[in-house]
């Protein structure tokens, strides 16, 4: 779902970024309901403390708004694969945790996906691509690897609880949206890229990230991930949103490559 996110985003342009996320997470907020309805129930949303809502709240509400905002200032693959430097980002700070520890080959890898996102900042001039875009991708990056790397110390909180997040982040937005933004809708094709955002990657995809954060494996997680940003370019070259510039496959393969490295070394550790 996650590697739709970009193409999606550009295609709600020109909605301004927290008028989007307010948008975008008010549809996420209304699955959360009939999820948590169908589901453990309304009741357990009461046990959860109010630092961990906190926490999801910015969570979700800095990341969506620096990715919305690079997506503005700079529509095209580059920023998406700077954003996509977040599947490295989660193996490497996975490795600090207690009882984990860091490689040769995690840094090998994180050297390569650097490369890639190098050659992507150097070429940035010459291709038109904004290097502010470039910068609140690399935060927007840094911010989800930290969200959910932490979320996994959340593990006995509910995926429920997700709801919540999701709701008061589509209410923070919406009233920063009306203090410091003009409202712009979008057109009739761009109002389905919005339900598209809201029901998958901004909706659905939340929950179960939440559940395999949690649950699962970090580190599988991590394997699996790194797919997104090769599979996230392939759908702006095929929506005729990027050119299949020899750059920038190469800098896809390296932060793709680079990631899978280092979560290669992670599984090995194990």
């Amino acid at each position: 779902m996650w590697a739709l996110l970009a193409v999606l985003t550009i295609g709600t342009a020109p909605v301004p970024p927290l008028q989007l996320n307010a948008m975008c997470f008010g549809i996420g907020g209304a699955i959360g309901l009939v999820w948590t309805w169908r589901g453990a129930g309304f009741g357990v949303l009461r046990q959860v403390d109010w630092r961990v809502y906190a926490f999801g709240t910015l969570g979700l509400f800095g990341y969506h708004l620096l990715y919305f905002t690079a997506f503005r200032w700079g529509p095209n693959a580059a920023t998406g694969l700077i954003a996509y430097l977040w599947p490295l980002f989660i193996v490497l700070l996975s490795g600090l945790l207690p009882g984990e520890r860091l490689t040769r080959q995690h840094i090998v890898g994180a050297v390569m996906a650097f490369g890639g996102a190098a050659l992507i900042v150097m070429t940035a001039g010459a291709g038109g691509v904004s290097v502010p875009a470039l910068l609140l991708a690399f935060l927007c990056a840094v911010t989800w690897a930290g969200y959910s790397v932490i979320s996994r110390r959340l593990g006995a909180v509910p995926t429920e609880s997700v709801t919540v997040f999701c709701l008061a982040t589509a209410l923070l937005s919406l009233l920063a949206h009306l203090a410091l933004e003009t409202t712009v809708w979008p057109s009739a094709a761009g109002w389905g890229k919005v339900m598209a955002l809201g029901i998958g990657p901004v909706g659905l995809a939340f929950f179960t990230w939440d559940i395999g954060m949690k649950r699962g494996d970090i580190q599988i997680l991590g394997v699996a991930s790194y797919a997104a940003p090769l599979l996230s370019t392939l759908a702006l070259i095929l929506a005729g949103r990027a050119a299949a510039s020899p750059f920038l496959l190469v800098a896809a393969v390296l932060i793709t490559g680079g990631a899978a490295l280092a979560a290669r070394a992670s599984r090995k550790g194990h």
